[in-house]
């Protein structure tokens, strides 16, 4: 008679199940993983994992939204942290992005480097994404709101992430080593780039006034 299984039961086999999903994914890609070579890391039958899971896209956006997820509260963690500042906020989520990134690879690129979409076909891994964009785009917003940038905040988000994501990518493919600056020096250089950059813009942007003046002459 087979045994009942309590709801702790099924979220540990789960959570295993993620666990060695998530490896699988990071290492194998999507294509190279199947269902069959995940049972038989759990060391279960074939069919065991379709009981808790529809199939093998649905495993992967789970664990795609938990790494989403993790990804989140580390960031908004950091800014808690860091107070009222919003440079100092900027530096501490960017210090924290880094820290997510090299200390859980796996995660990383799945979040990044997997090609699945991230729409509503899988309702919790759209809902984490968009909690993770939002928060790495509003430090940006923050930073308008304090008069130190100018411009499009939600460009400068972007941009700002799109930099940060090419240097962890470099460092991971092993590009700032042999005399090349560490990617700290990096990021800390790029962040005042950035912001000075912006500055300028709104130095130089003129203002109505200004403008109606120029078009009278």
């Amino acid at each position: 008679m087979p045994r009942y299984l309590t709801d702790q039961d099924i979220a540990d086999f789960r959570a295993e199940l993620c666990r060695v999903a998530t490896e699988r994914f990071a290492r194998l890609g999507y294509e190279g993983v199947t269902m069959r070579q995940l049972a038989d890391a759990l060391g279960c039958s074939p069919k065991t994992p379709y009981r808790y899971f529809k199939d093998k896209a649905e495993i992967l956006a789970t664990v795609r939204a938990q790494a989403f997820g993790r990804f989140a509260d580390a960031l908004e963690k950091a800014a808690h942290a860091a107070g009222d500042d919003p440079v100092a906020r900027m530096r501490a989520v960017g210090d924290a992005y880094f820290a997510f990134a090299f200390n859980e690879p796996h995660a990383y690129r799945l979040m990044f480097e997997i090609d699945q979409p991230i729409d509503e076909s899988h309702p919790e891994l759209a809902r984490e994404a968009l909690r993770a964009r939002g928060f790495v785009t509003r430090q940006a917003e923050d930073l308008a709101k304090a008069g130190l940038i100018a411009g499009d905040a939600a460009l400068f988000g972007w941009s700002m992430w799109a930099t940060t994501h090419g240097l962890v990518m470099l460092a991971k493919a092993g590009m700032l080593r042999h005399g090349a600056p560490d990617w700290g020096s990096i990021a800390q250089h790029n962040g005042r780039l950035m912001i000075a950059g912006a500055r300028v813009v709104s130095d130089a942007t003129p203002t109505p006034a200004e403008r109606s003046t120029r078009r009278k002459r």
